[in-house]
């Protein structure tokens, strides 16, 4: 199977006015030719699960389109979406912002979807889909190290109730990177697939590894890479592996 796992940042681009002056600017809108180029990379990448962070799901900046669907209708799979806040938030009551989500795009084959939320930080959402032969995990963790350190905690006690095989991936906002994540992984018996510690940001130079696909015991990575690509301030993930003791992929 082939996972890919890309931060679009609202389909916003790279471009000058990510650079004003303005606390946000880059942003605030949203550029057709970005989500058609990220559309014709994920297209290429031909994978069975997409994980998106930073989606927007129809606000203006978006032009009200639904980038979660415009995509997964021009590559023929199933979306799921929710804003990342949680429902309780106050930010589910601000223009822009109440439409900023994490979304999973695949292929047939998923048995169901599940909303969990971590109980600290701003962004709460943690989408659970289930597949056949494993579970995956997608994250966009807190830019305070203490509520990601909340955050973990809360993630090992899901991975931990999992019958299946679980892949954790996503944007851990990790500035130490794995070094931050020794206690979970070791706790929660997962390993990095990216084995040559592969910085993700940002992308025009990468320096920093934010970005993680994690993968328990009985998934075995058969390839990994961080293209080149600079549709967003991330660069993707791609993760091929199969599953042991299942069928082959």
């Amino acid at each position: 199977m082939r996972l890919v796992v890309y931060n679009i940042r609202y389909a916003t681009g790279t471009g000058p006015a990510f650079n004003l002056p303005v606390p946000g600017a880059g942003y605030l809108r949203s550029n057709r030719r970005v989500l058609n180029g990220l559309t014709e990379f994920l297209r290429r990448q031909d994978a069975d699960v997409i994980g998106l962070i930073e989606v927007d799901t129809g606000s203006v900046r978006s032009g009200m389109v639904n980038q979660a669907e415009y995509i997964a209708t021009s590559l023929g799979h199933f979306s799921t979406y929710e804003c990342k806040y949680g429902t309780s938030s106050f930010n589910n009551f601000l223009p822009i912002v109440r439409k900023q989500a994490n979304a999973f795009l695949a292929a047939p084959r998923v048995h169901g979807e599940r909303f969990h939320y971590f109980d600290s930080g701003i962004k709460r959402l943690i989408i659970e889909l289930e597949l056949d032969e494993v579970c995956v995990f997608l994250v966009h963790l807190s830019l305070k190290y203490r509520h990601r350190q909340y955050q973990l905690r809360y993630l090992h006690d899901l991975v931990e109730k999992s019958a299946k095989p679980v892949i954790v991936a996503g944007d851990f906002n990790t500035f130490w990177g794995t070094h931050e994540l020794y206690l979970f992984m070791r706790a929660s018996g997962l390993r990095s697939a990216n084995e040559q510690g592969l910085a993700t940001y940002p992308s025009n130079s990468p320096r920093a590894e934010l970005d993680f696909v994690l993968v328990s015991e009985r998934i075995r990575v058969t390839d990994f890479s961080v293209p080149d690509i600079r549709l967003s301030d991330h660069r993707p993930l791609i993760c091929d592996f199969t599953v042991e003791g299942g069928p082959a992929s």
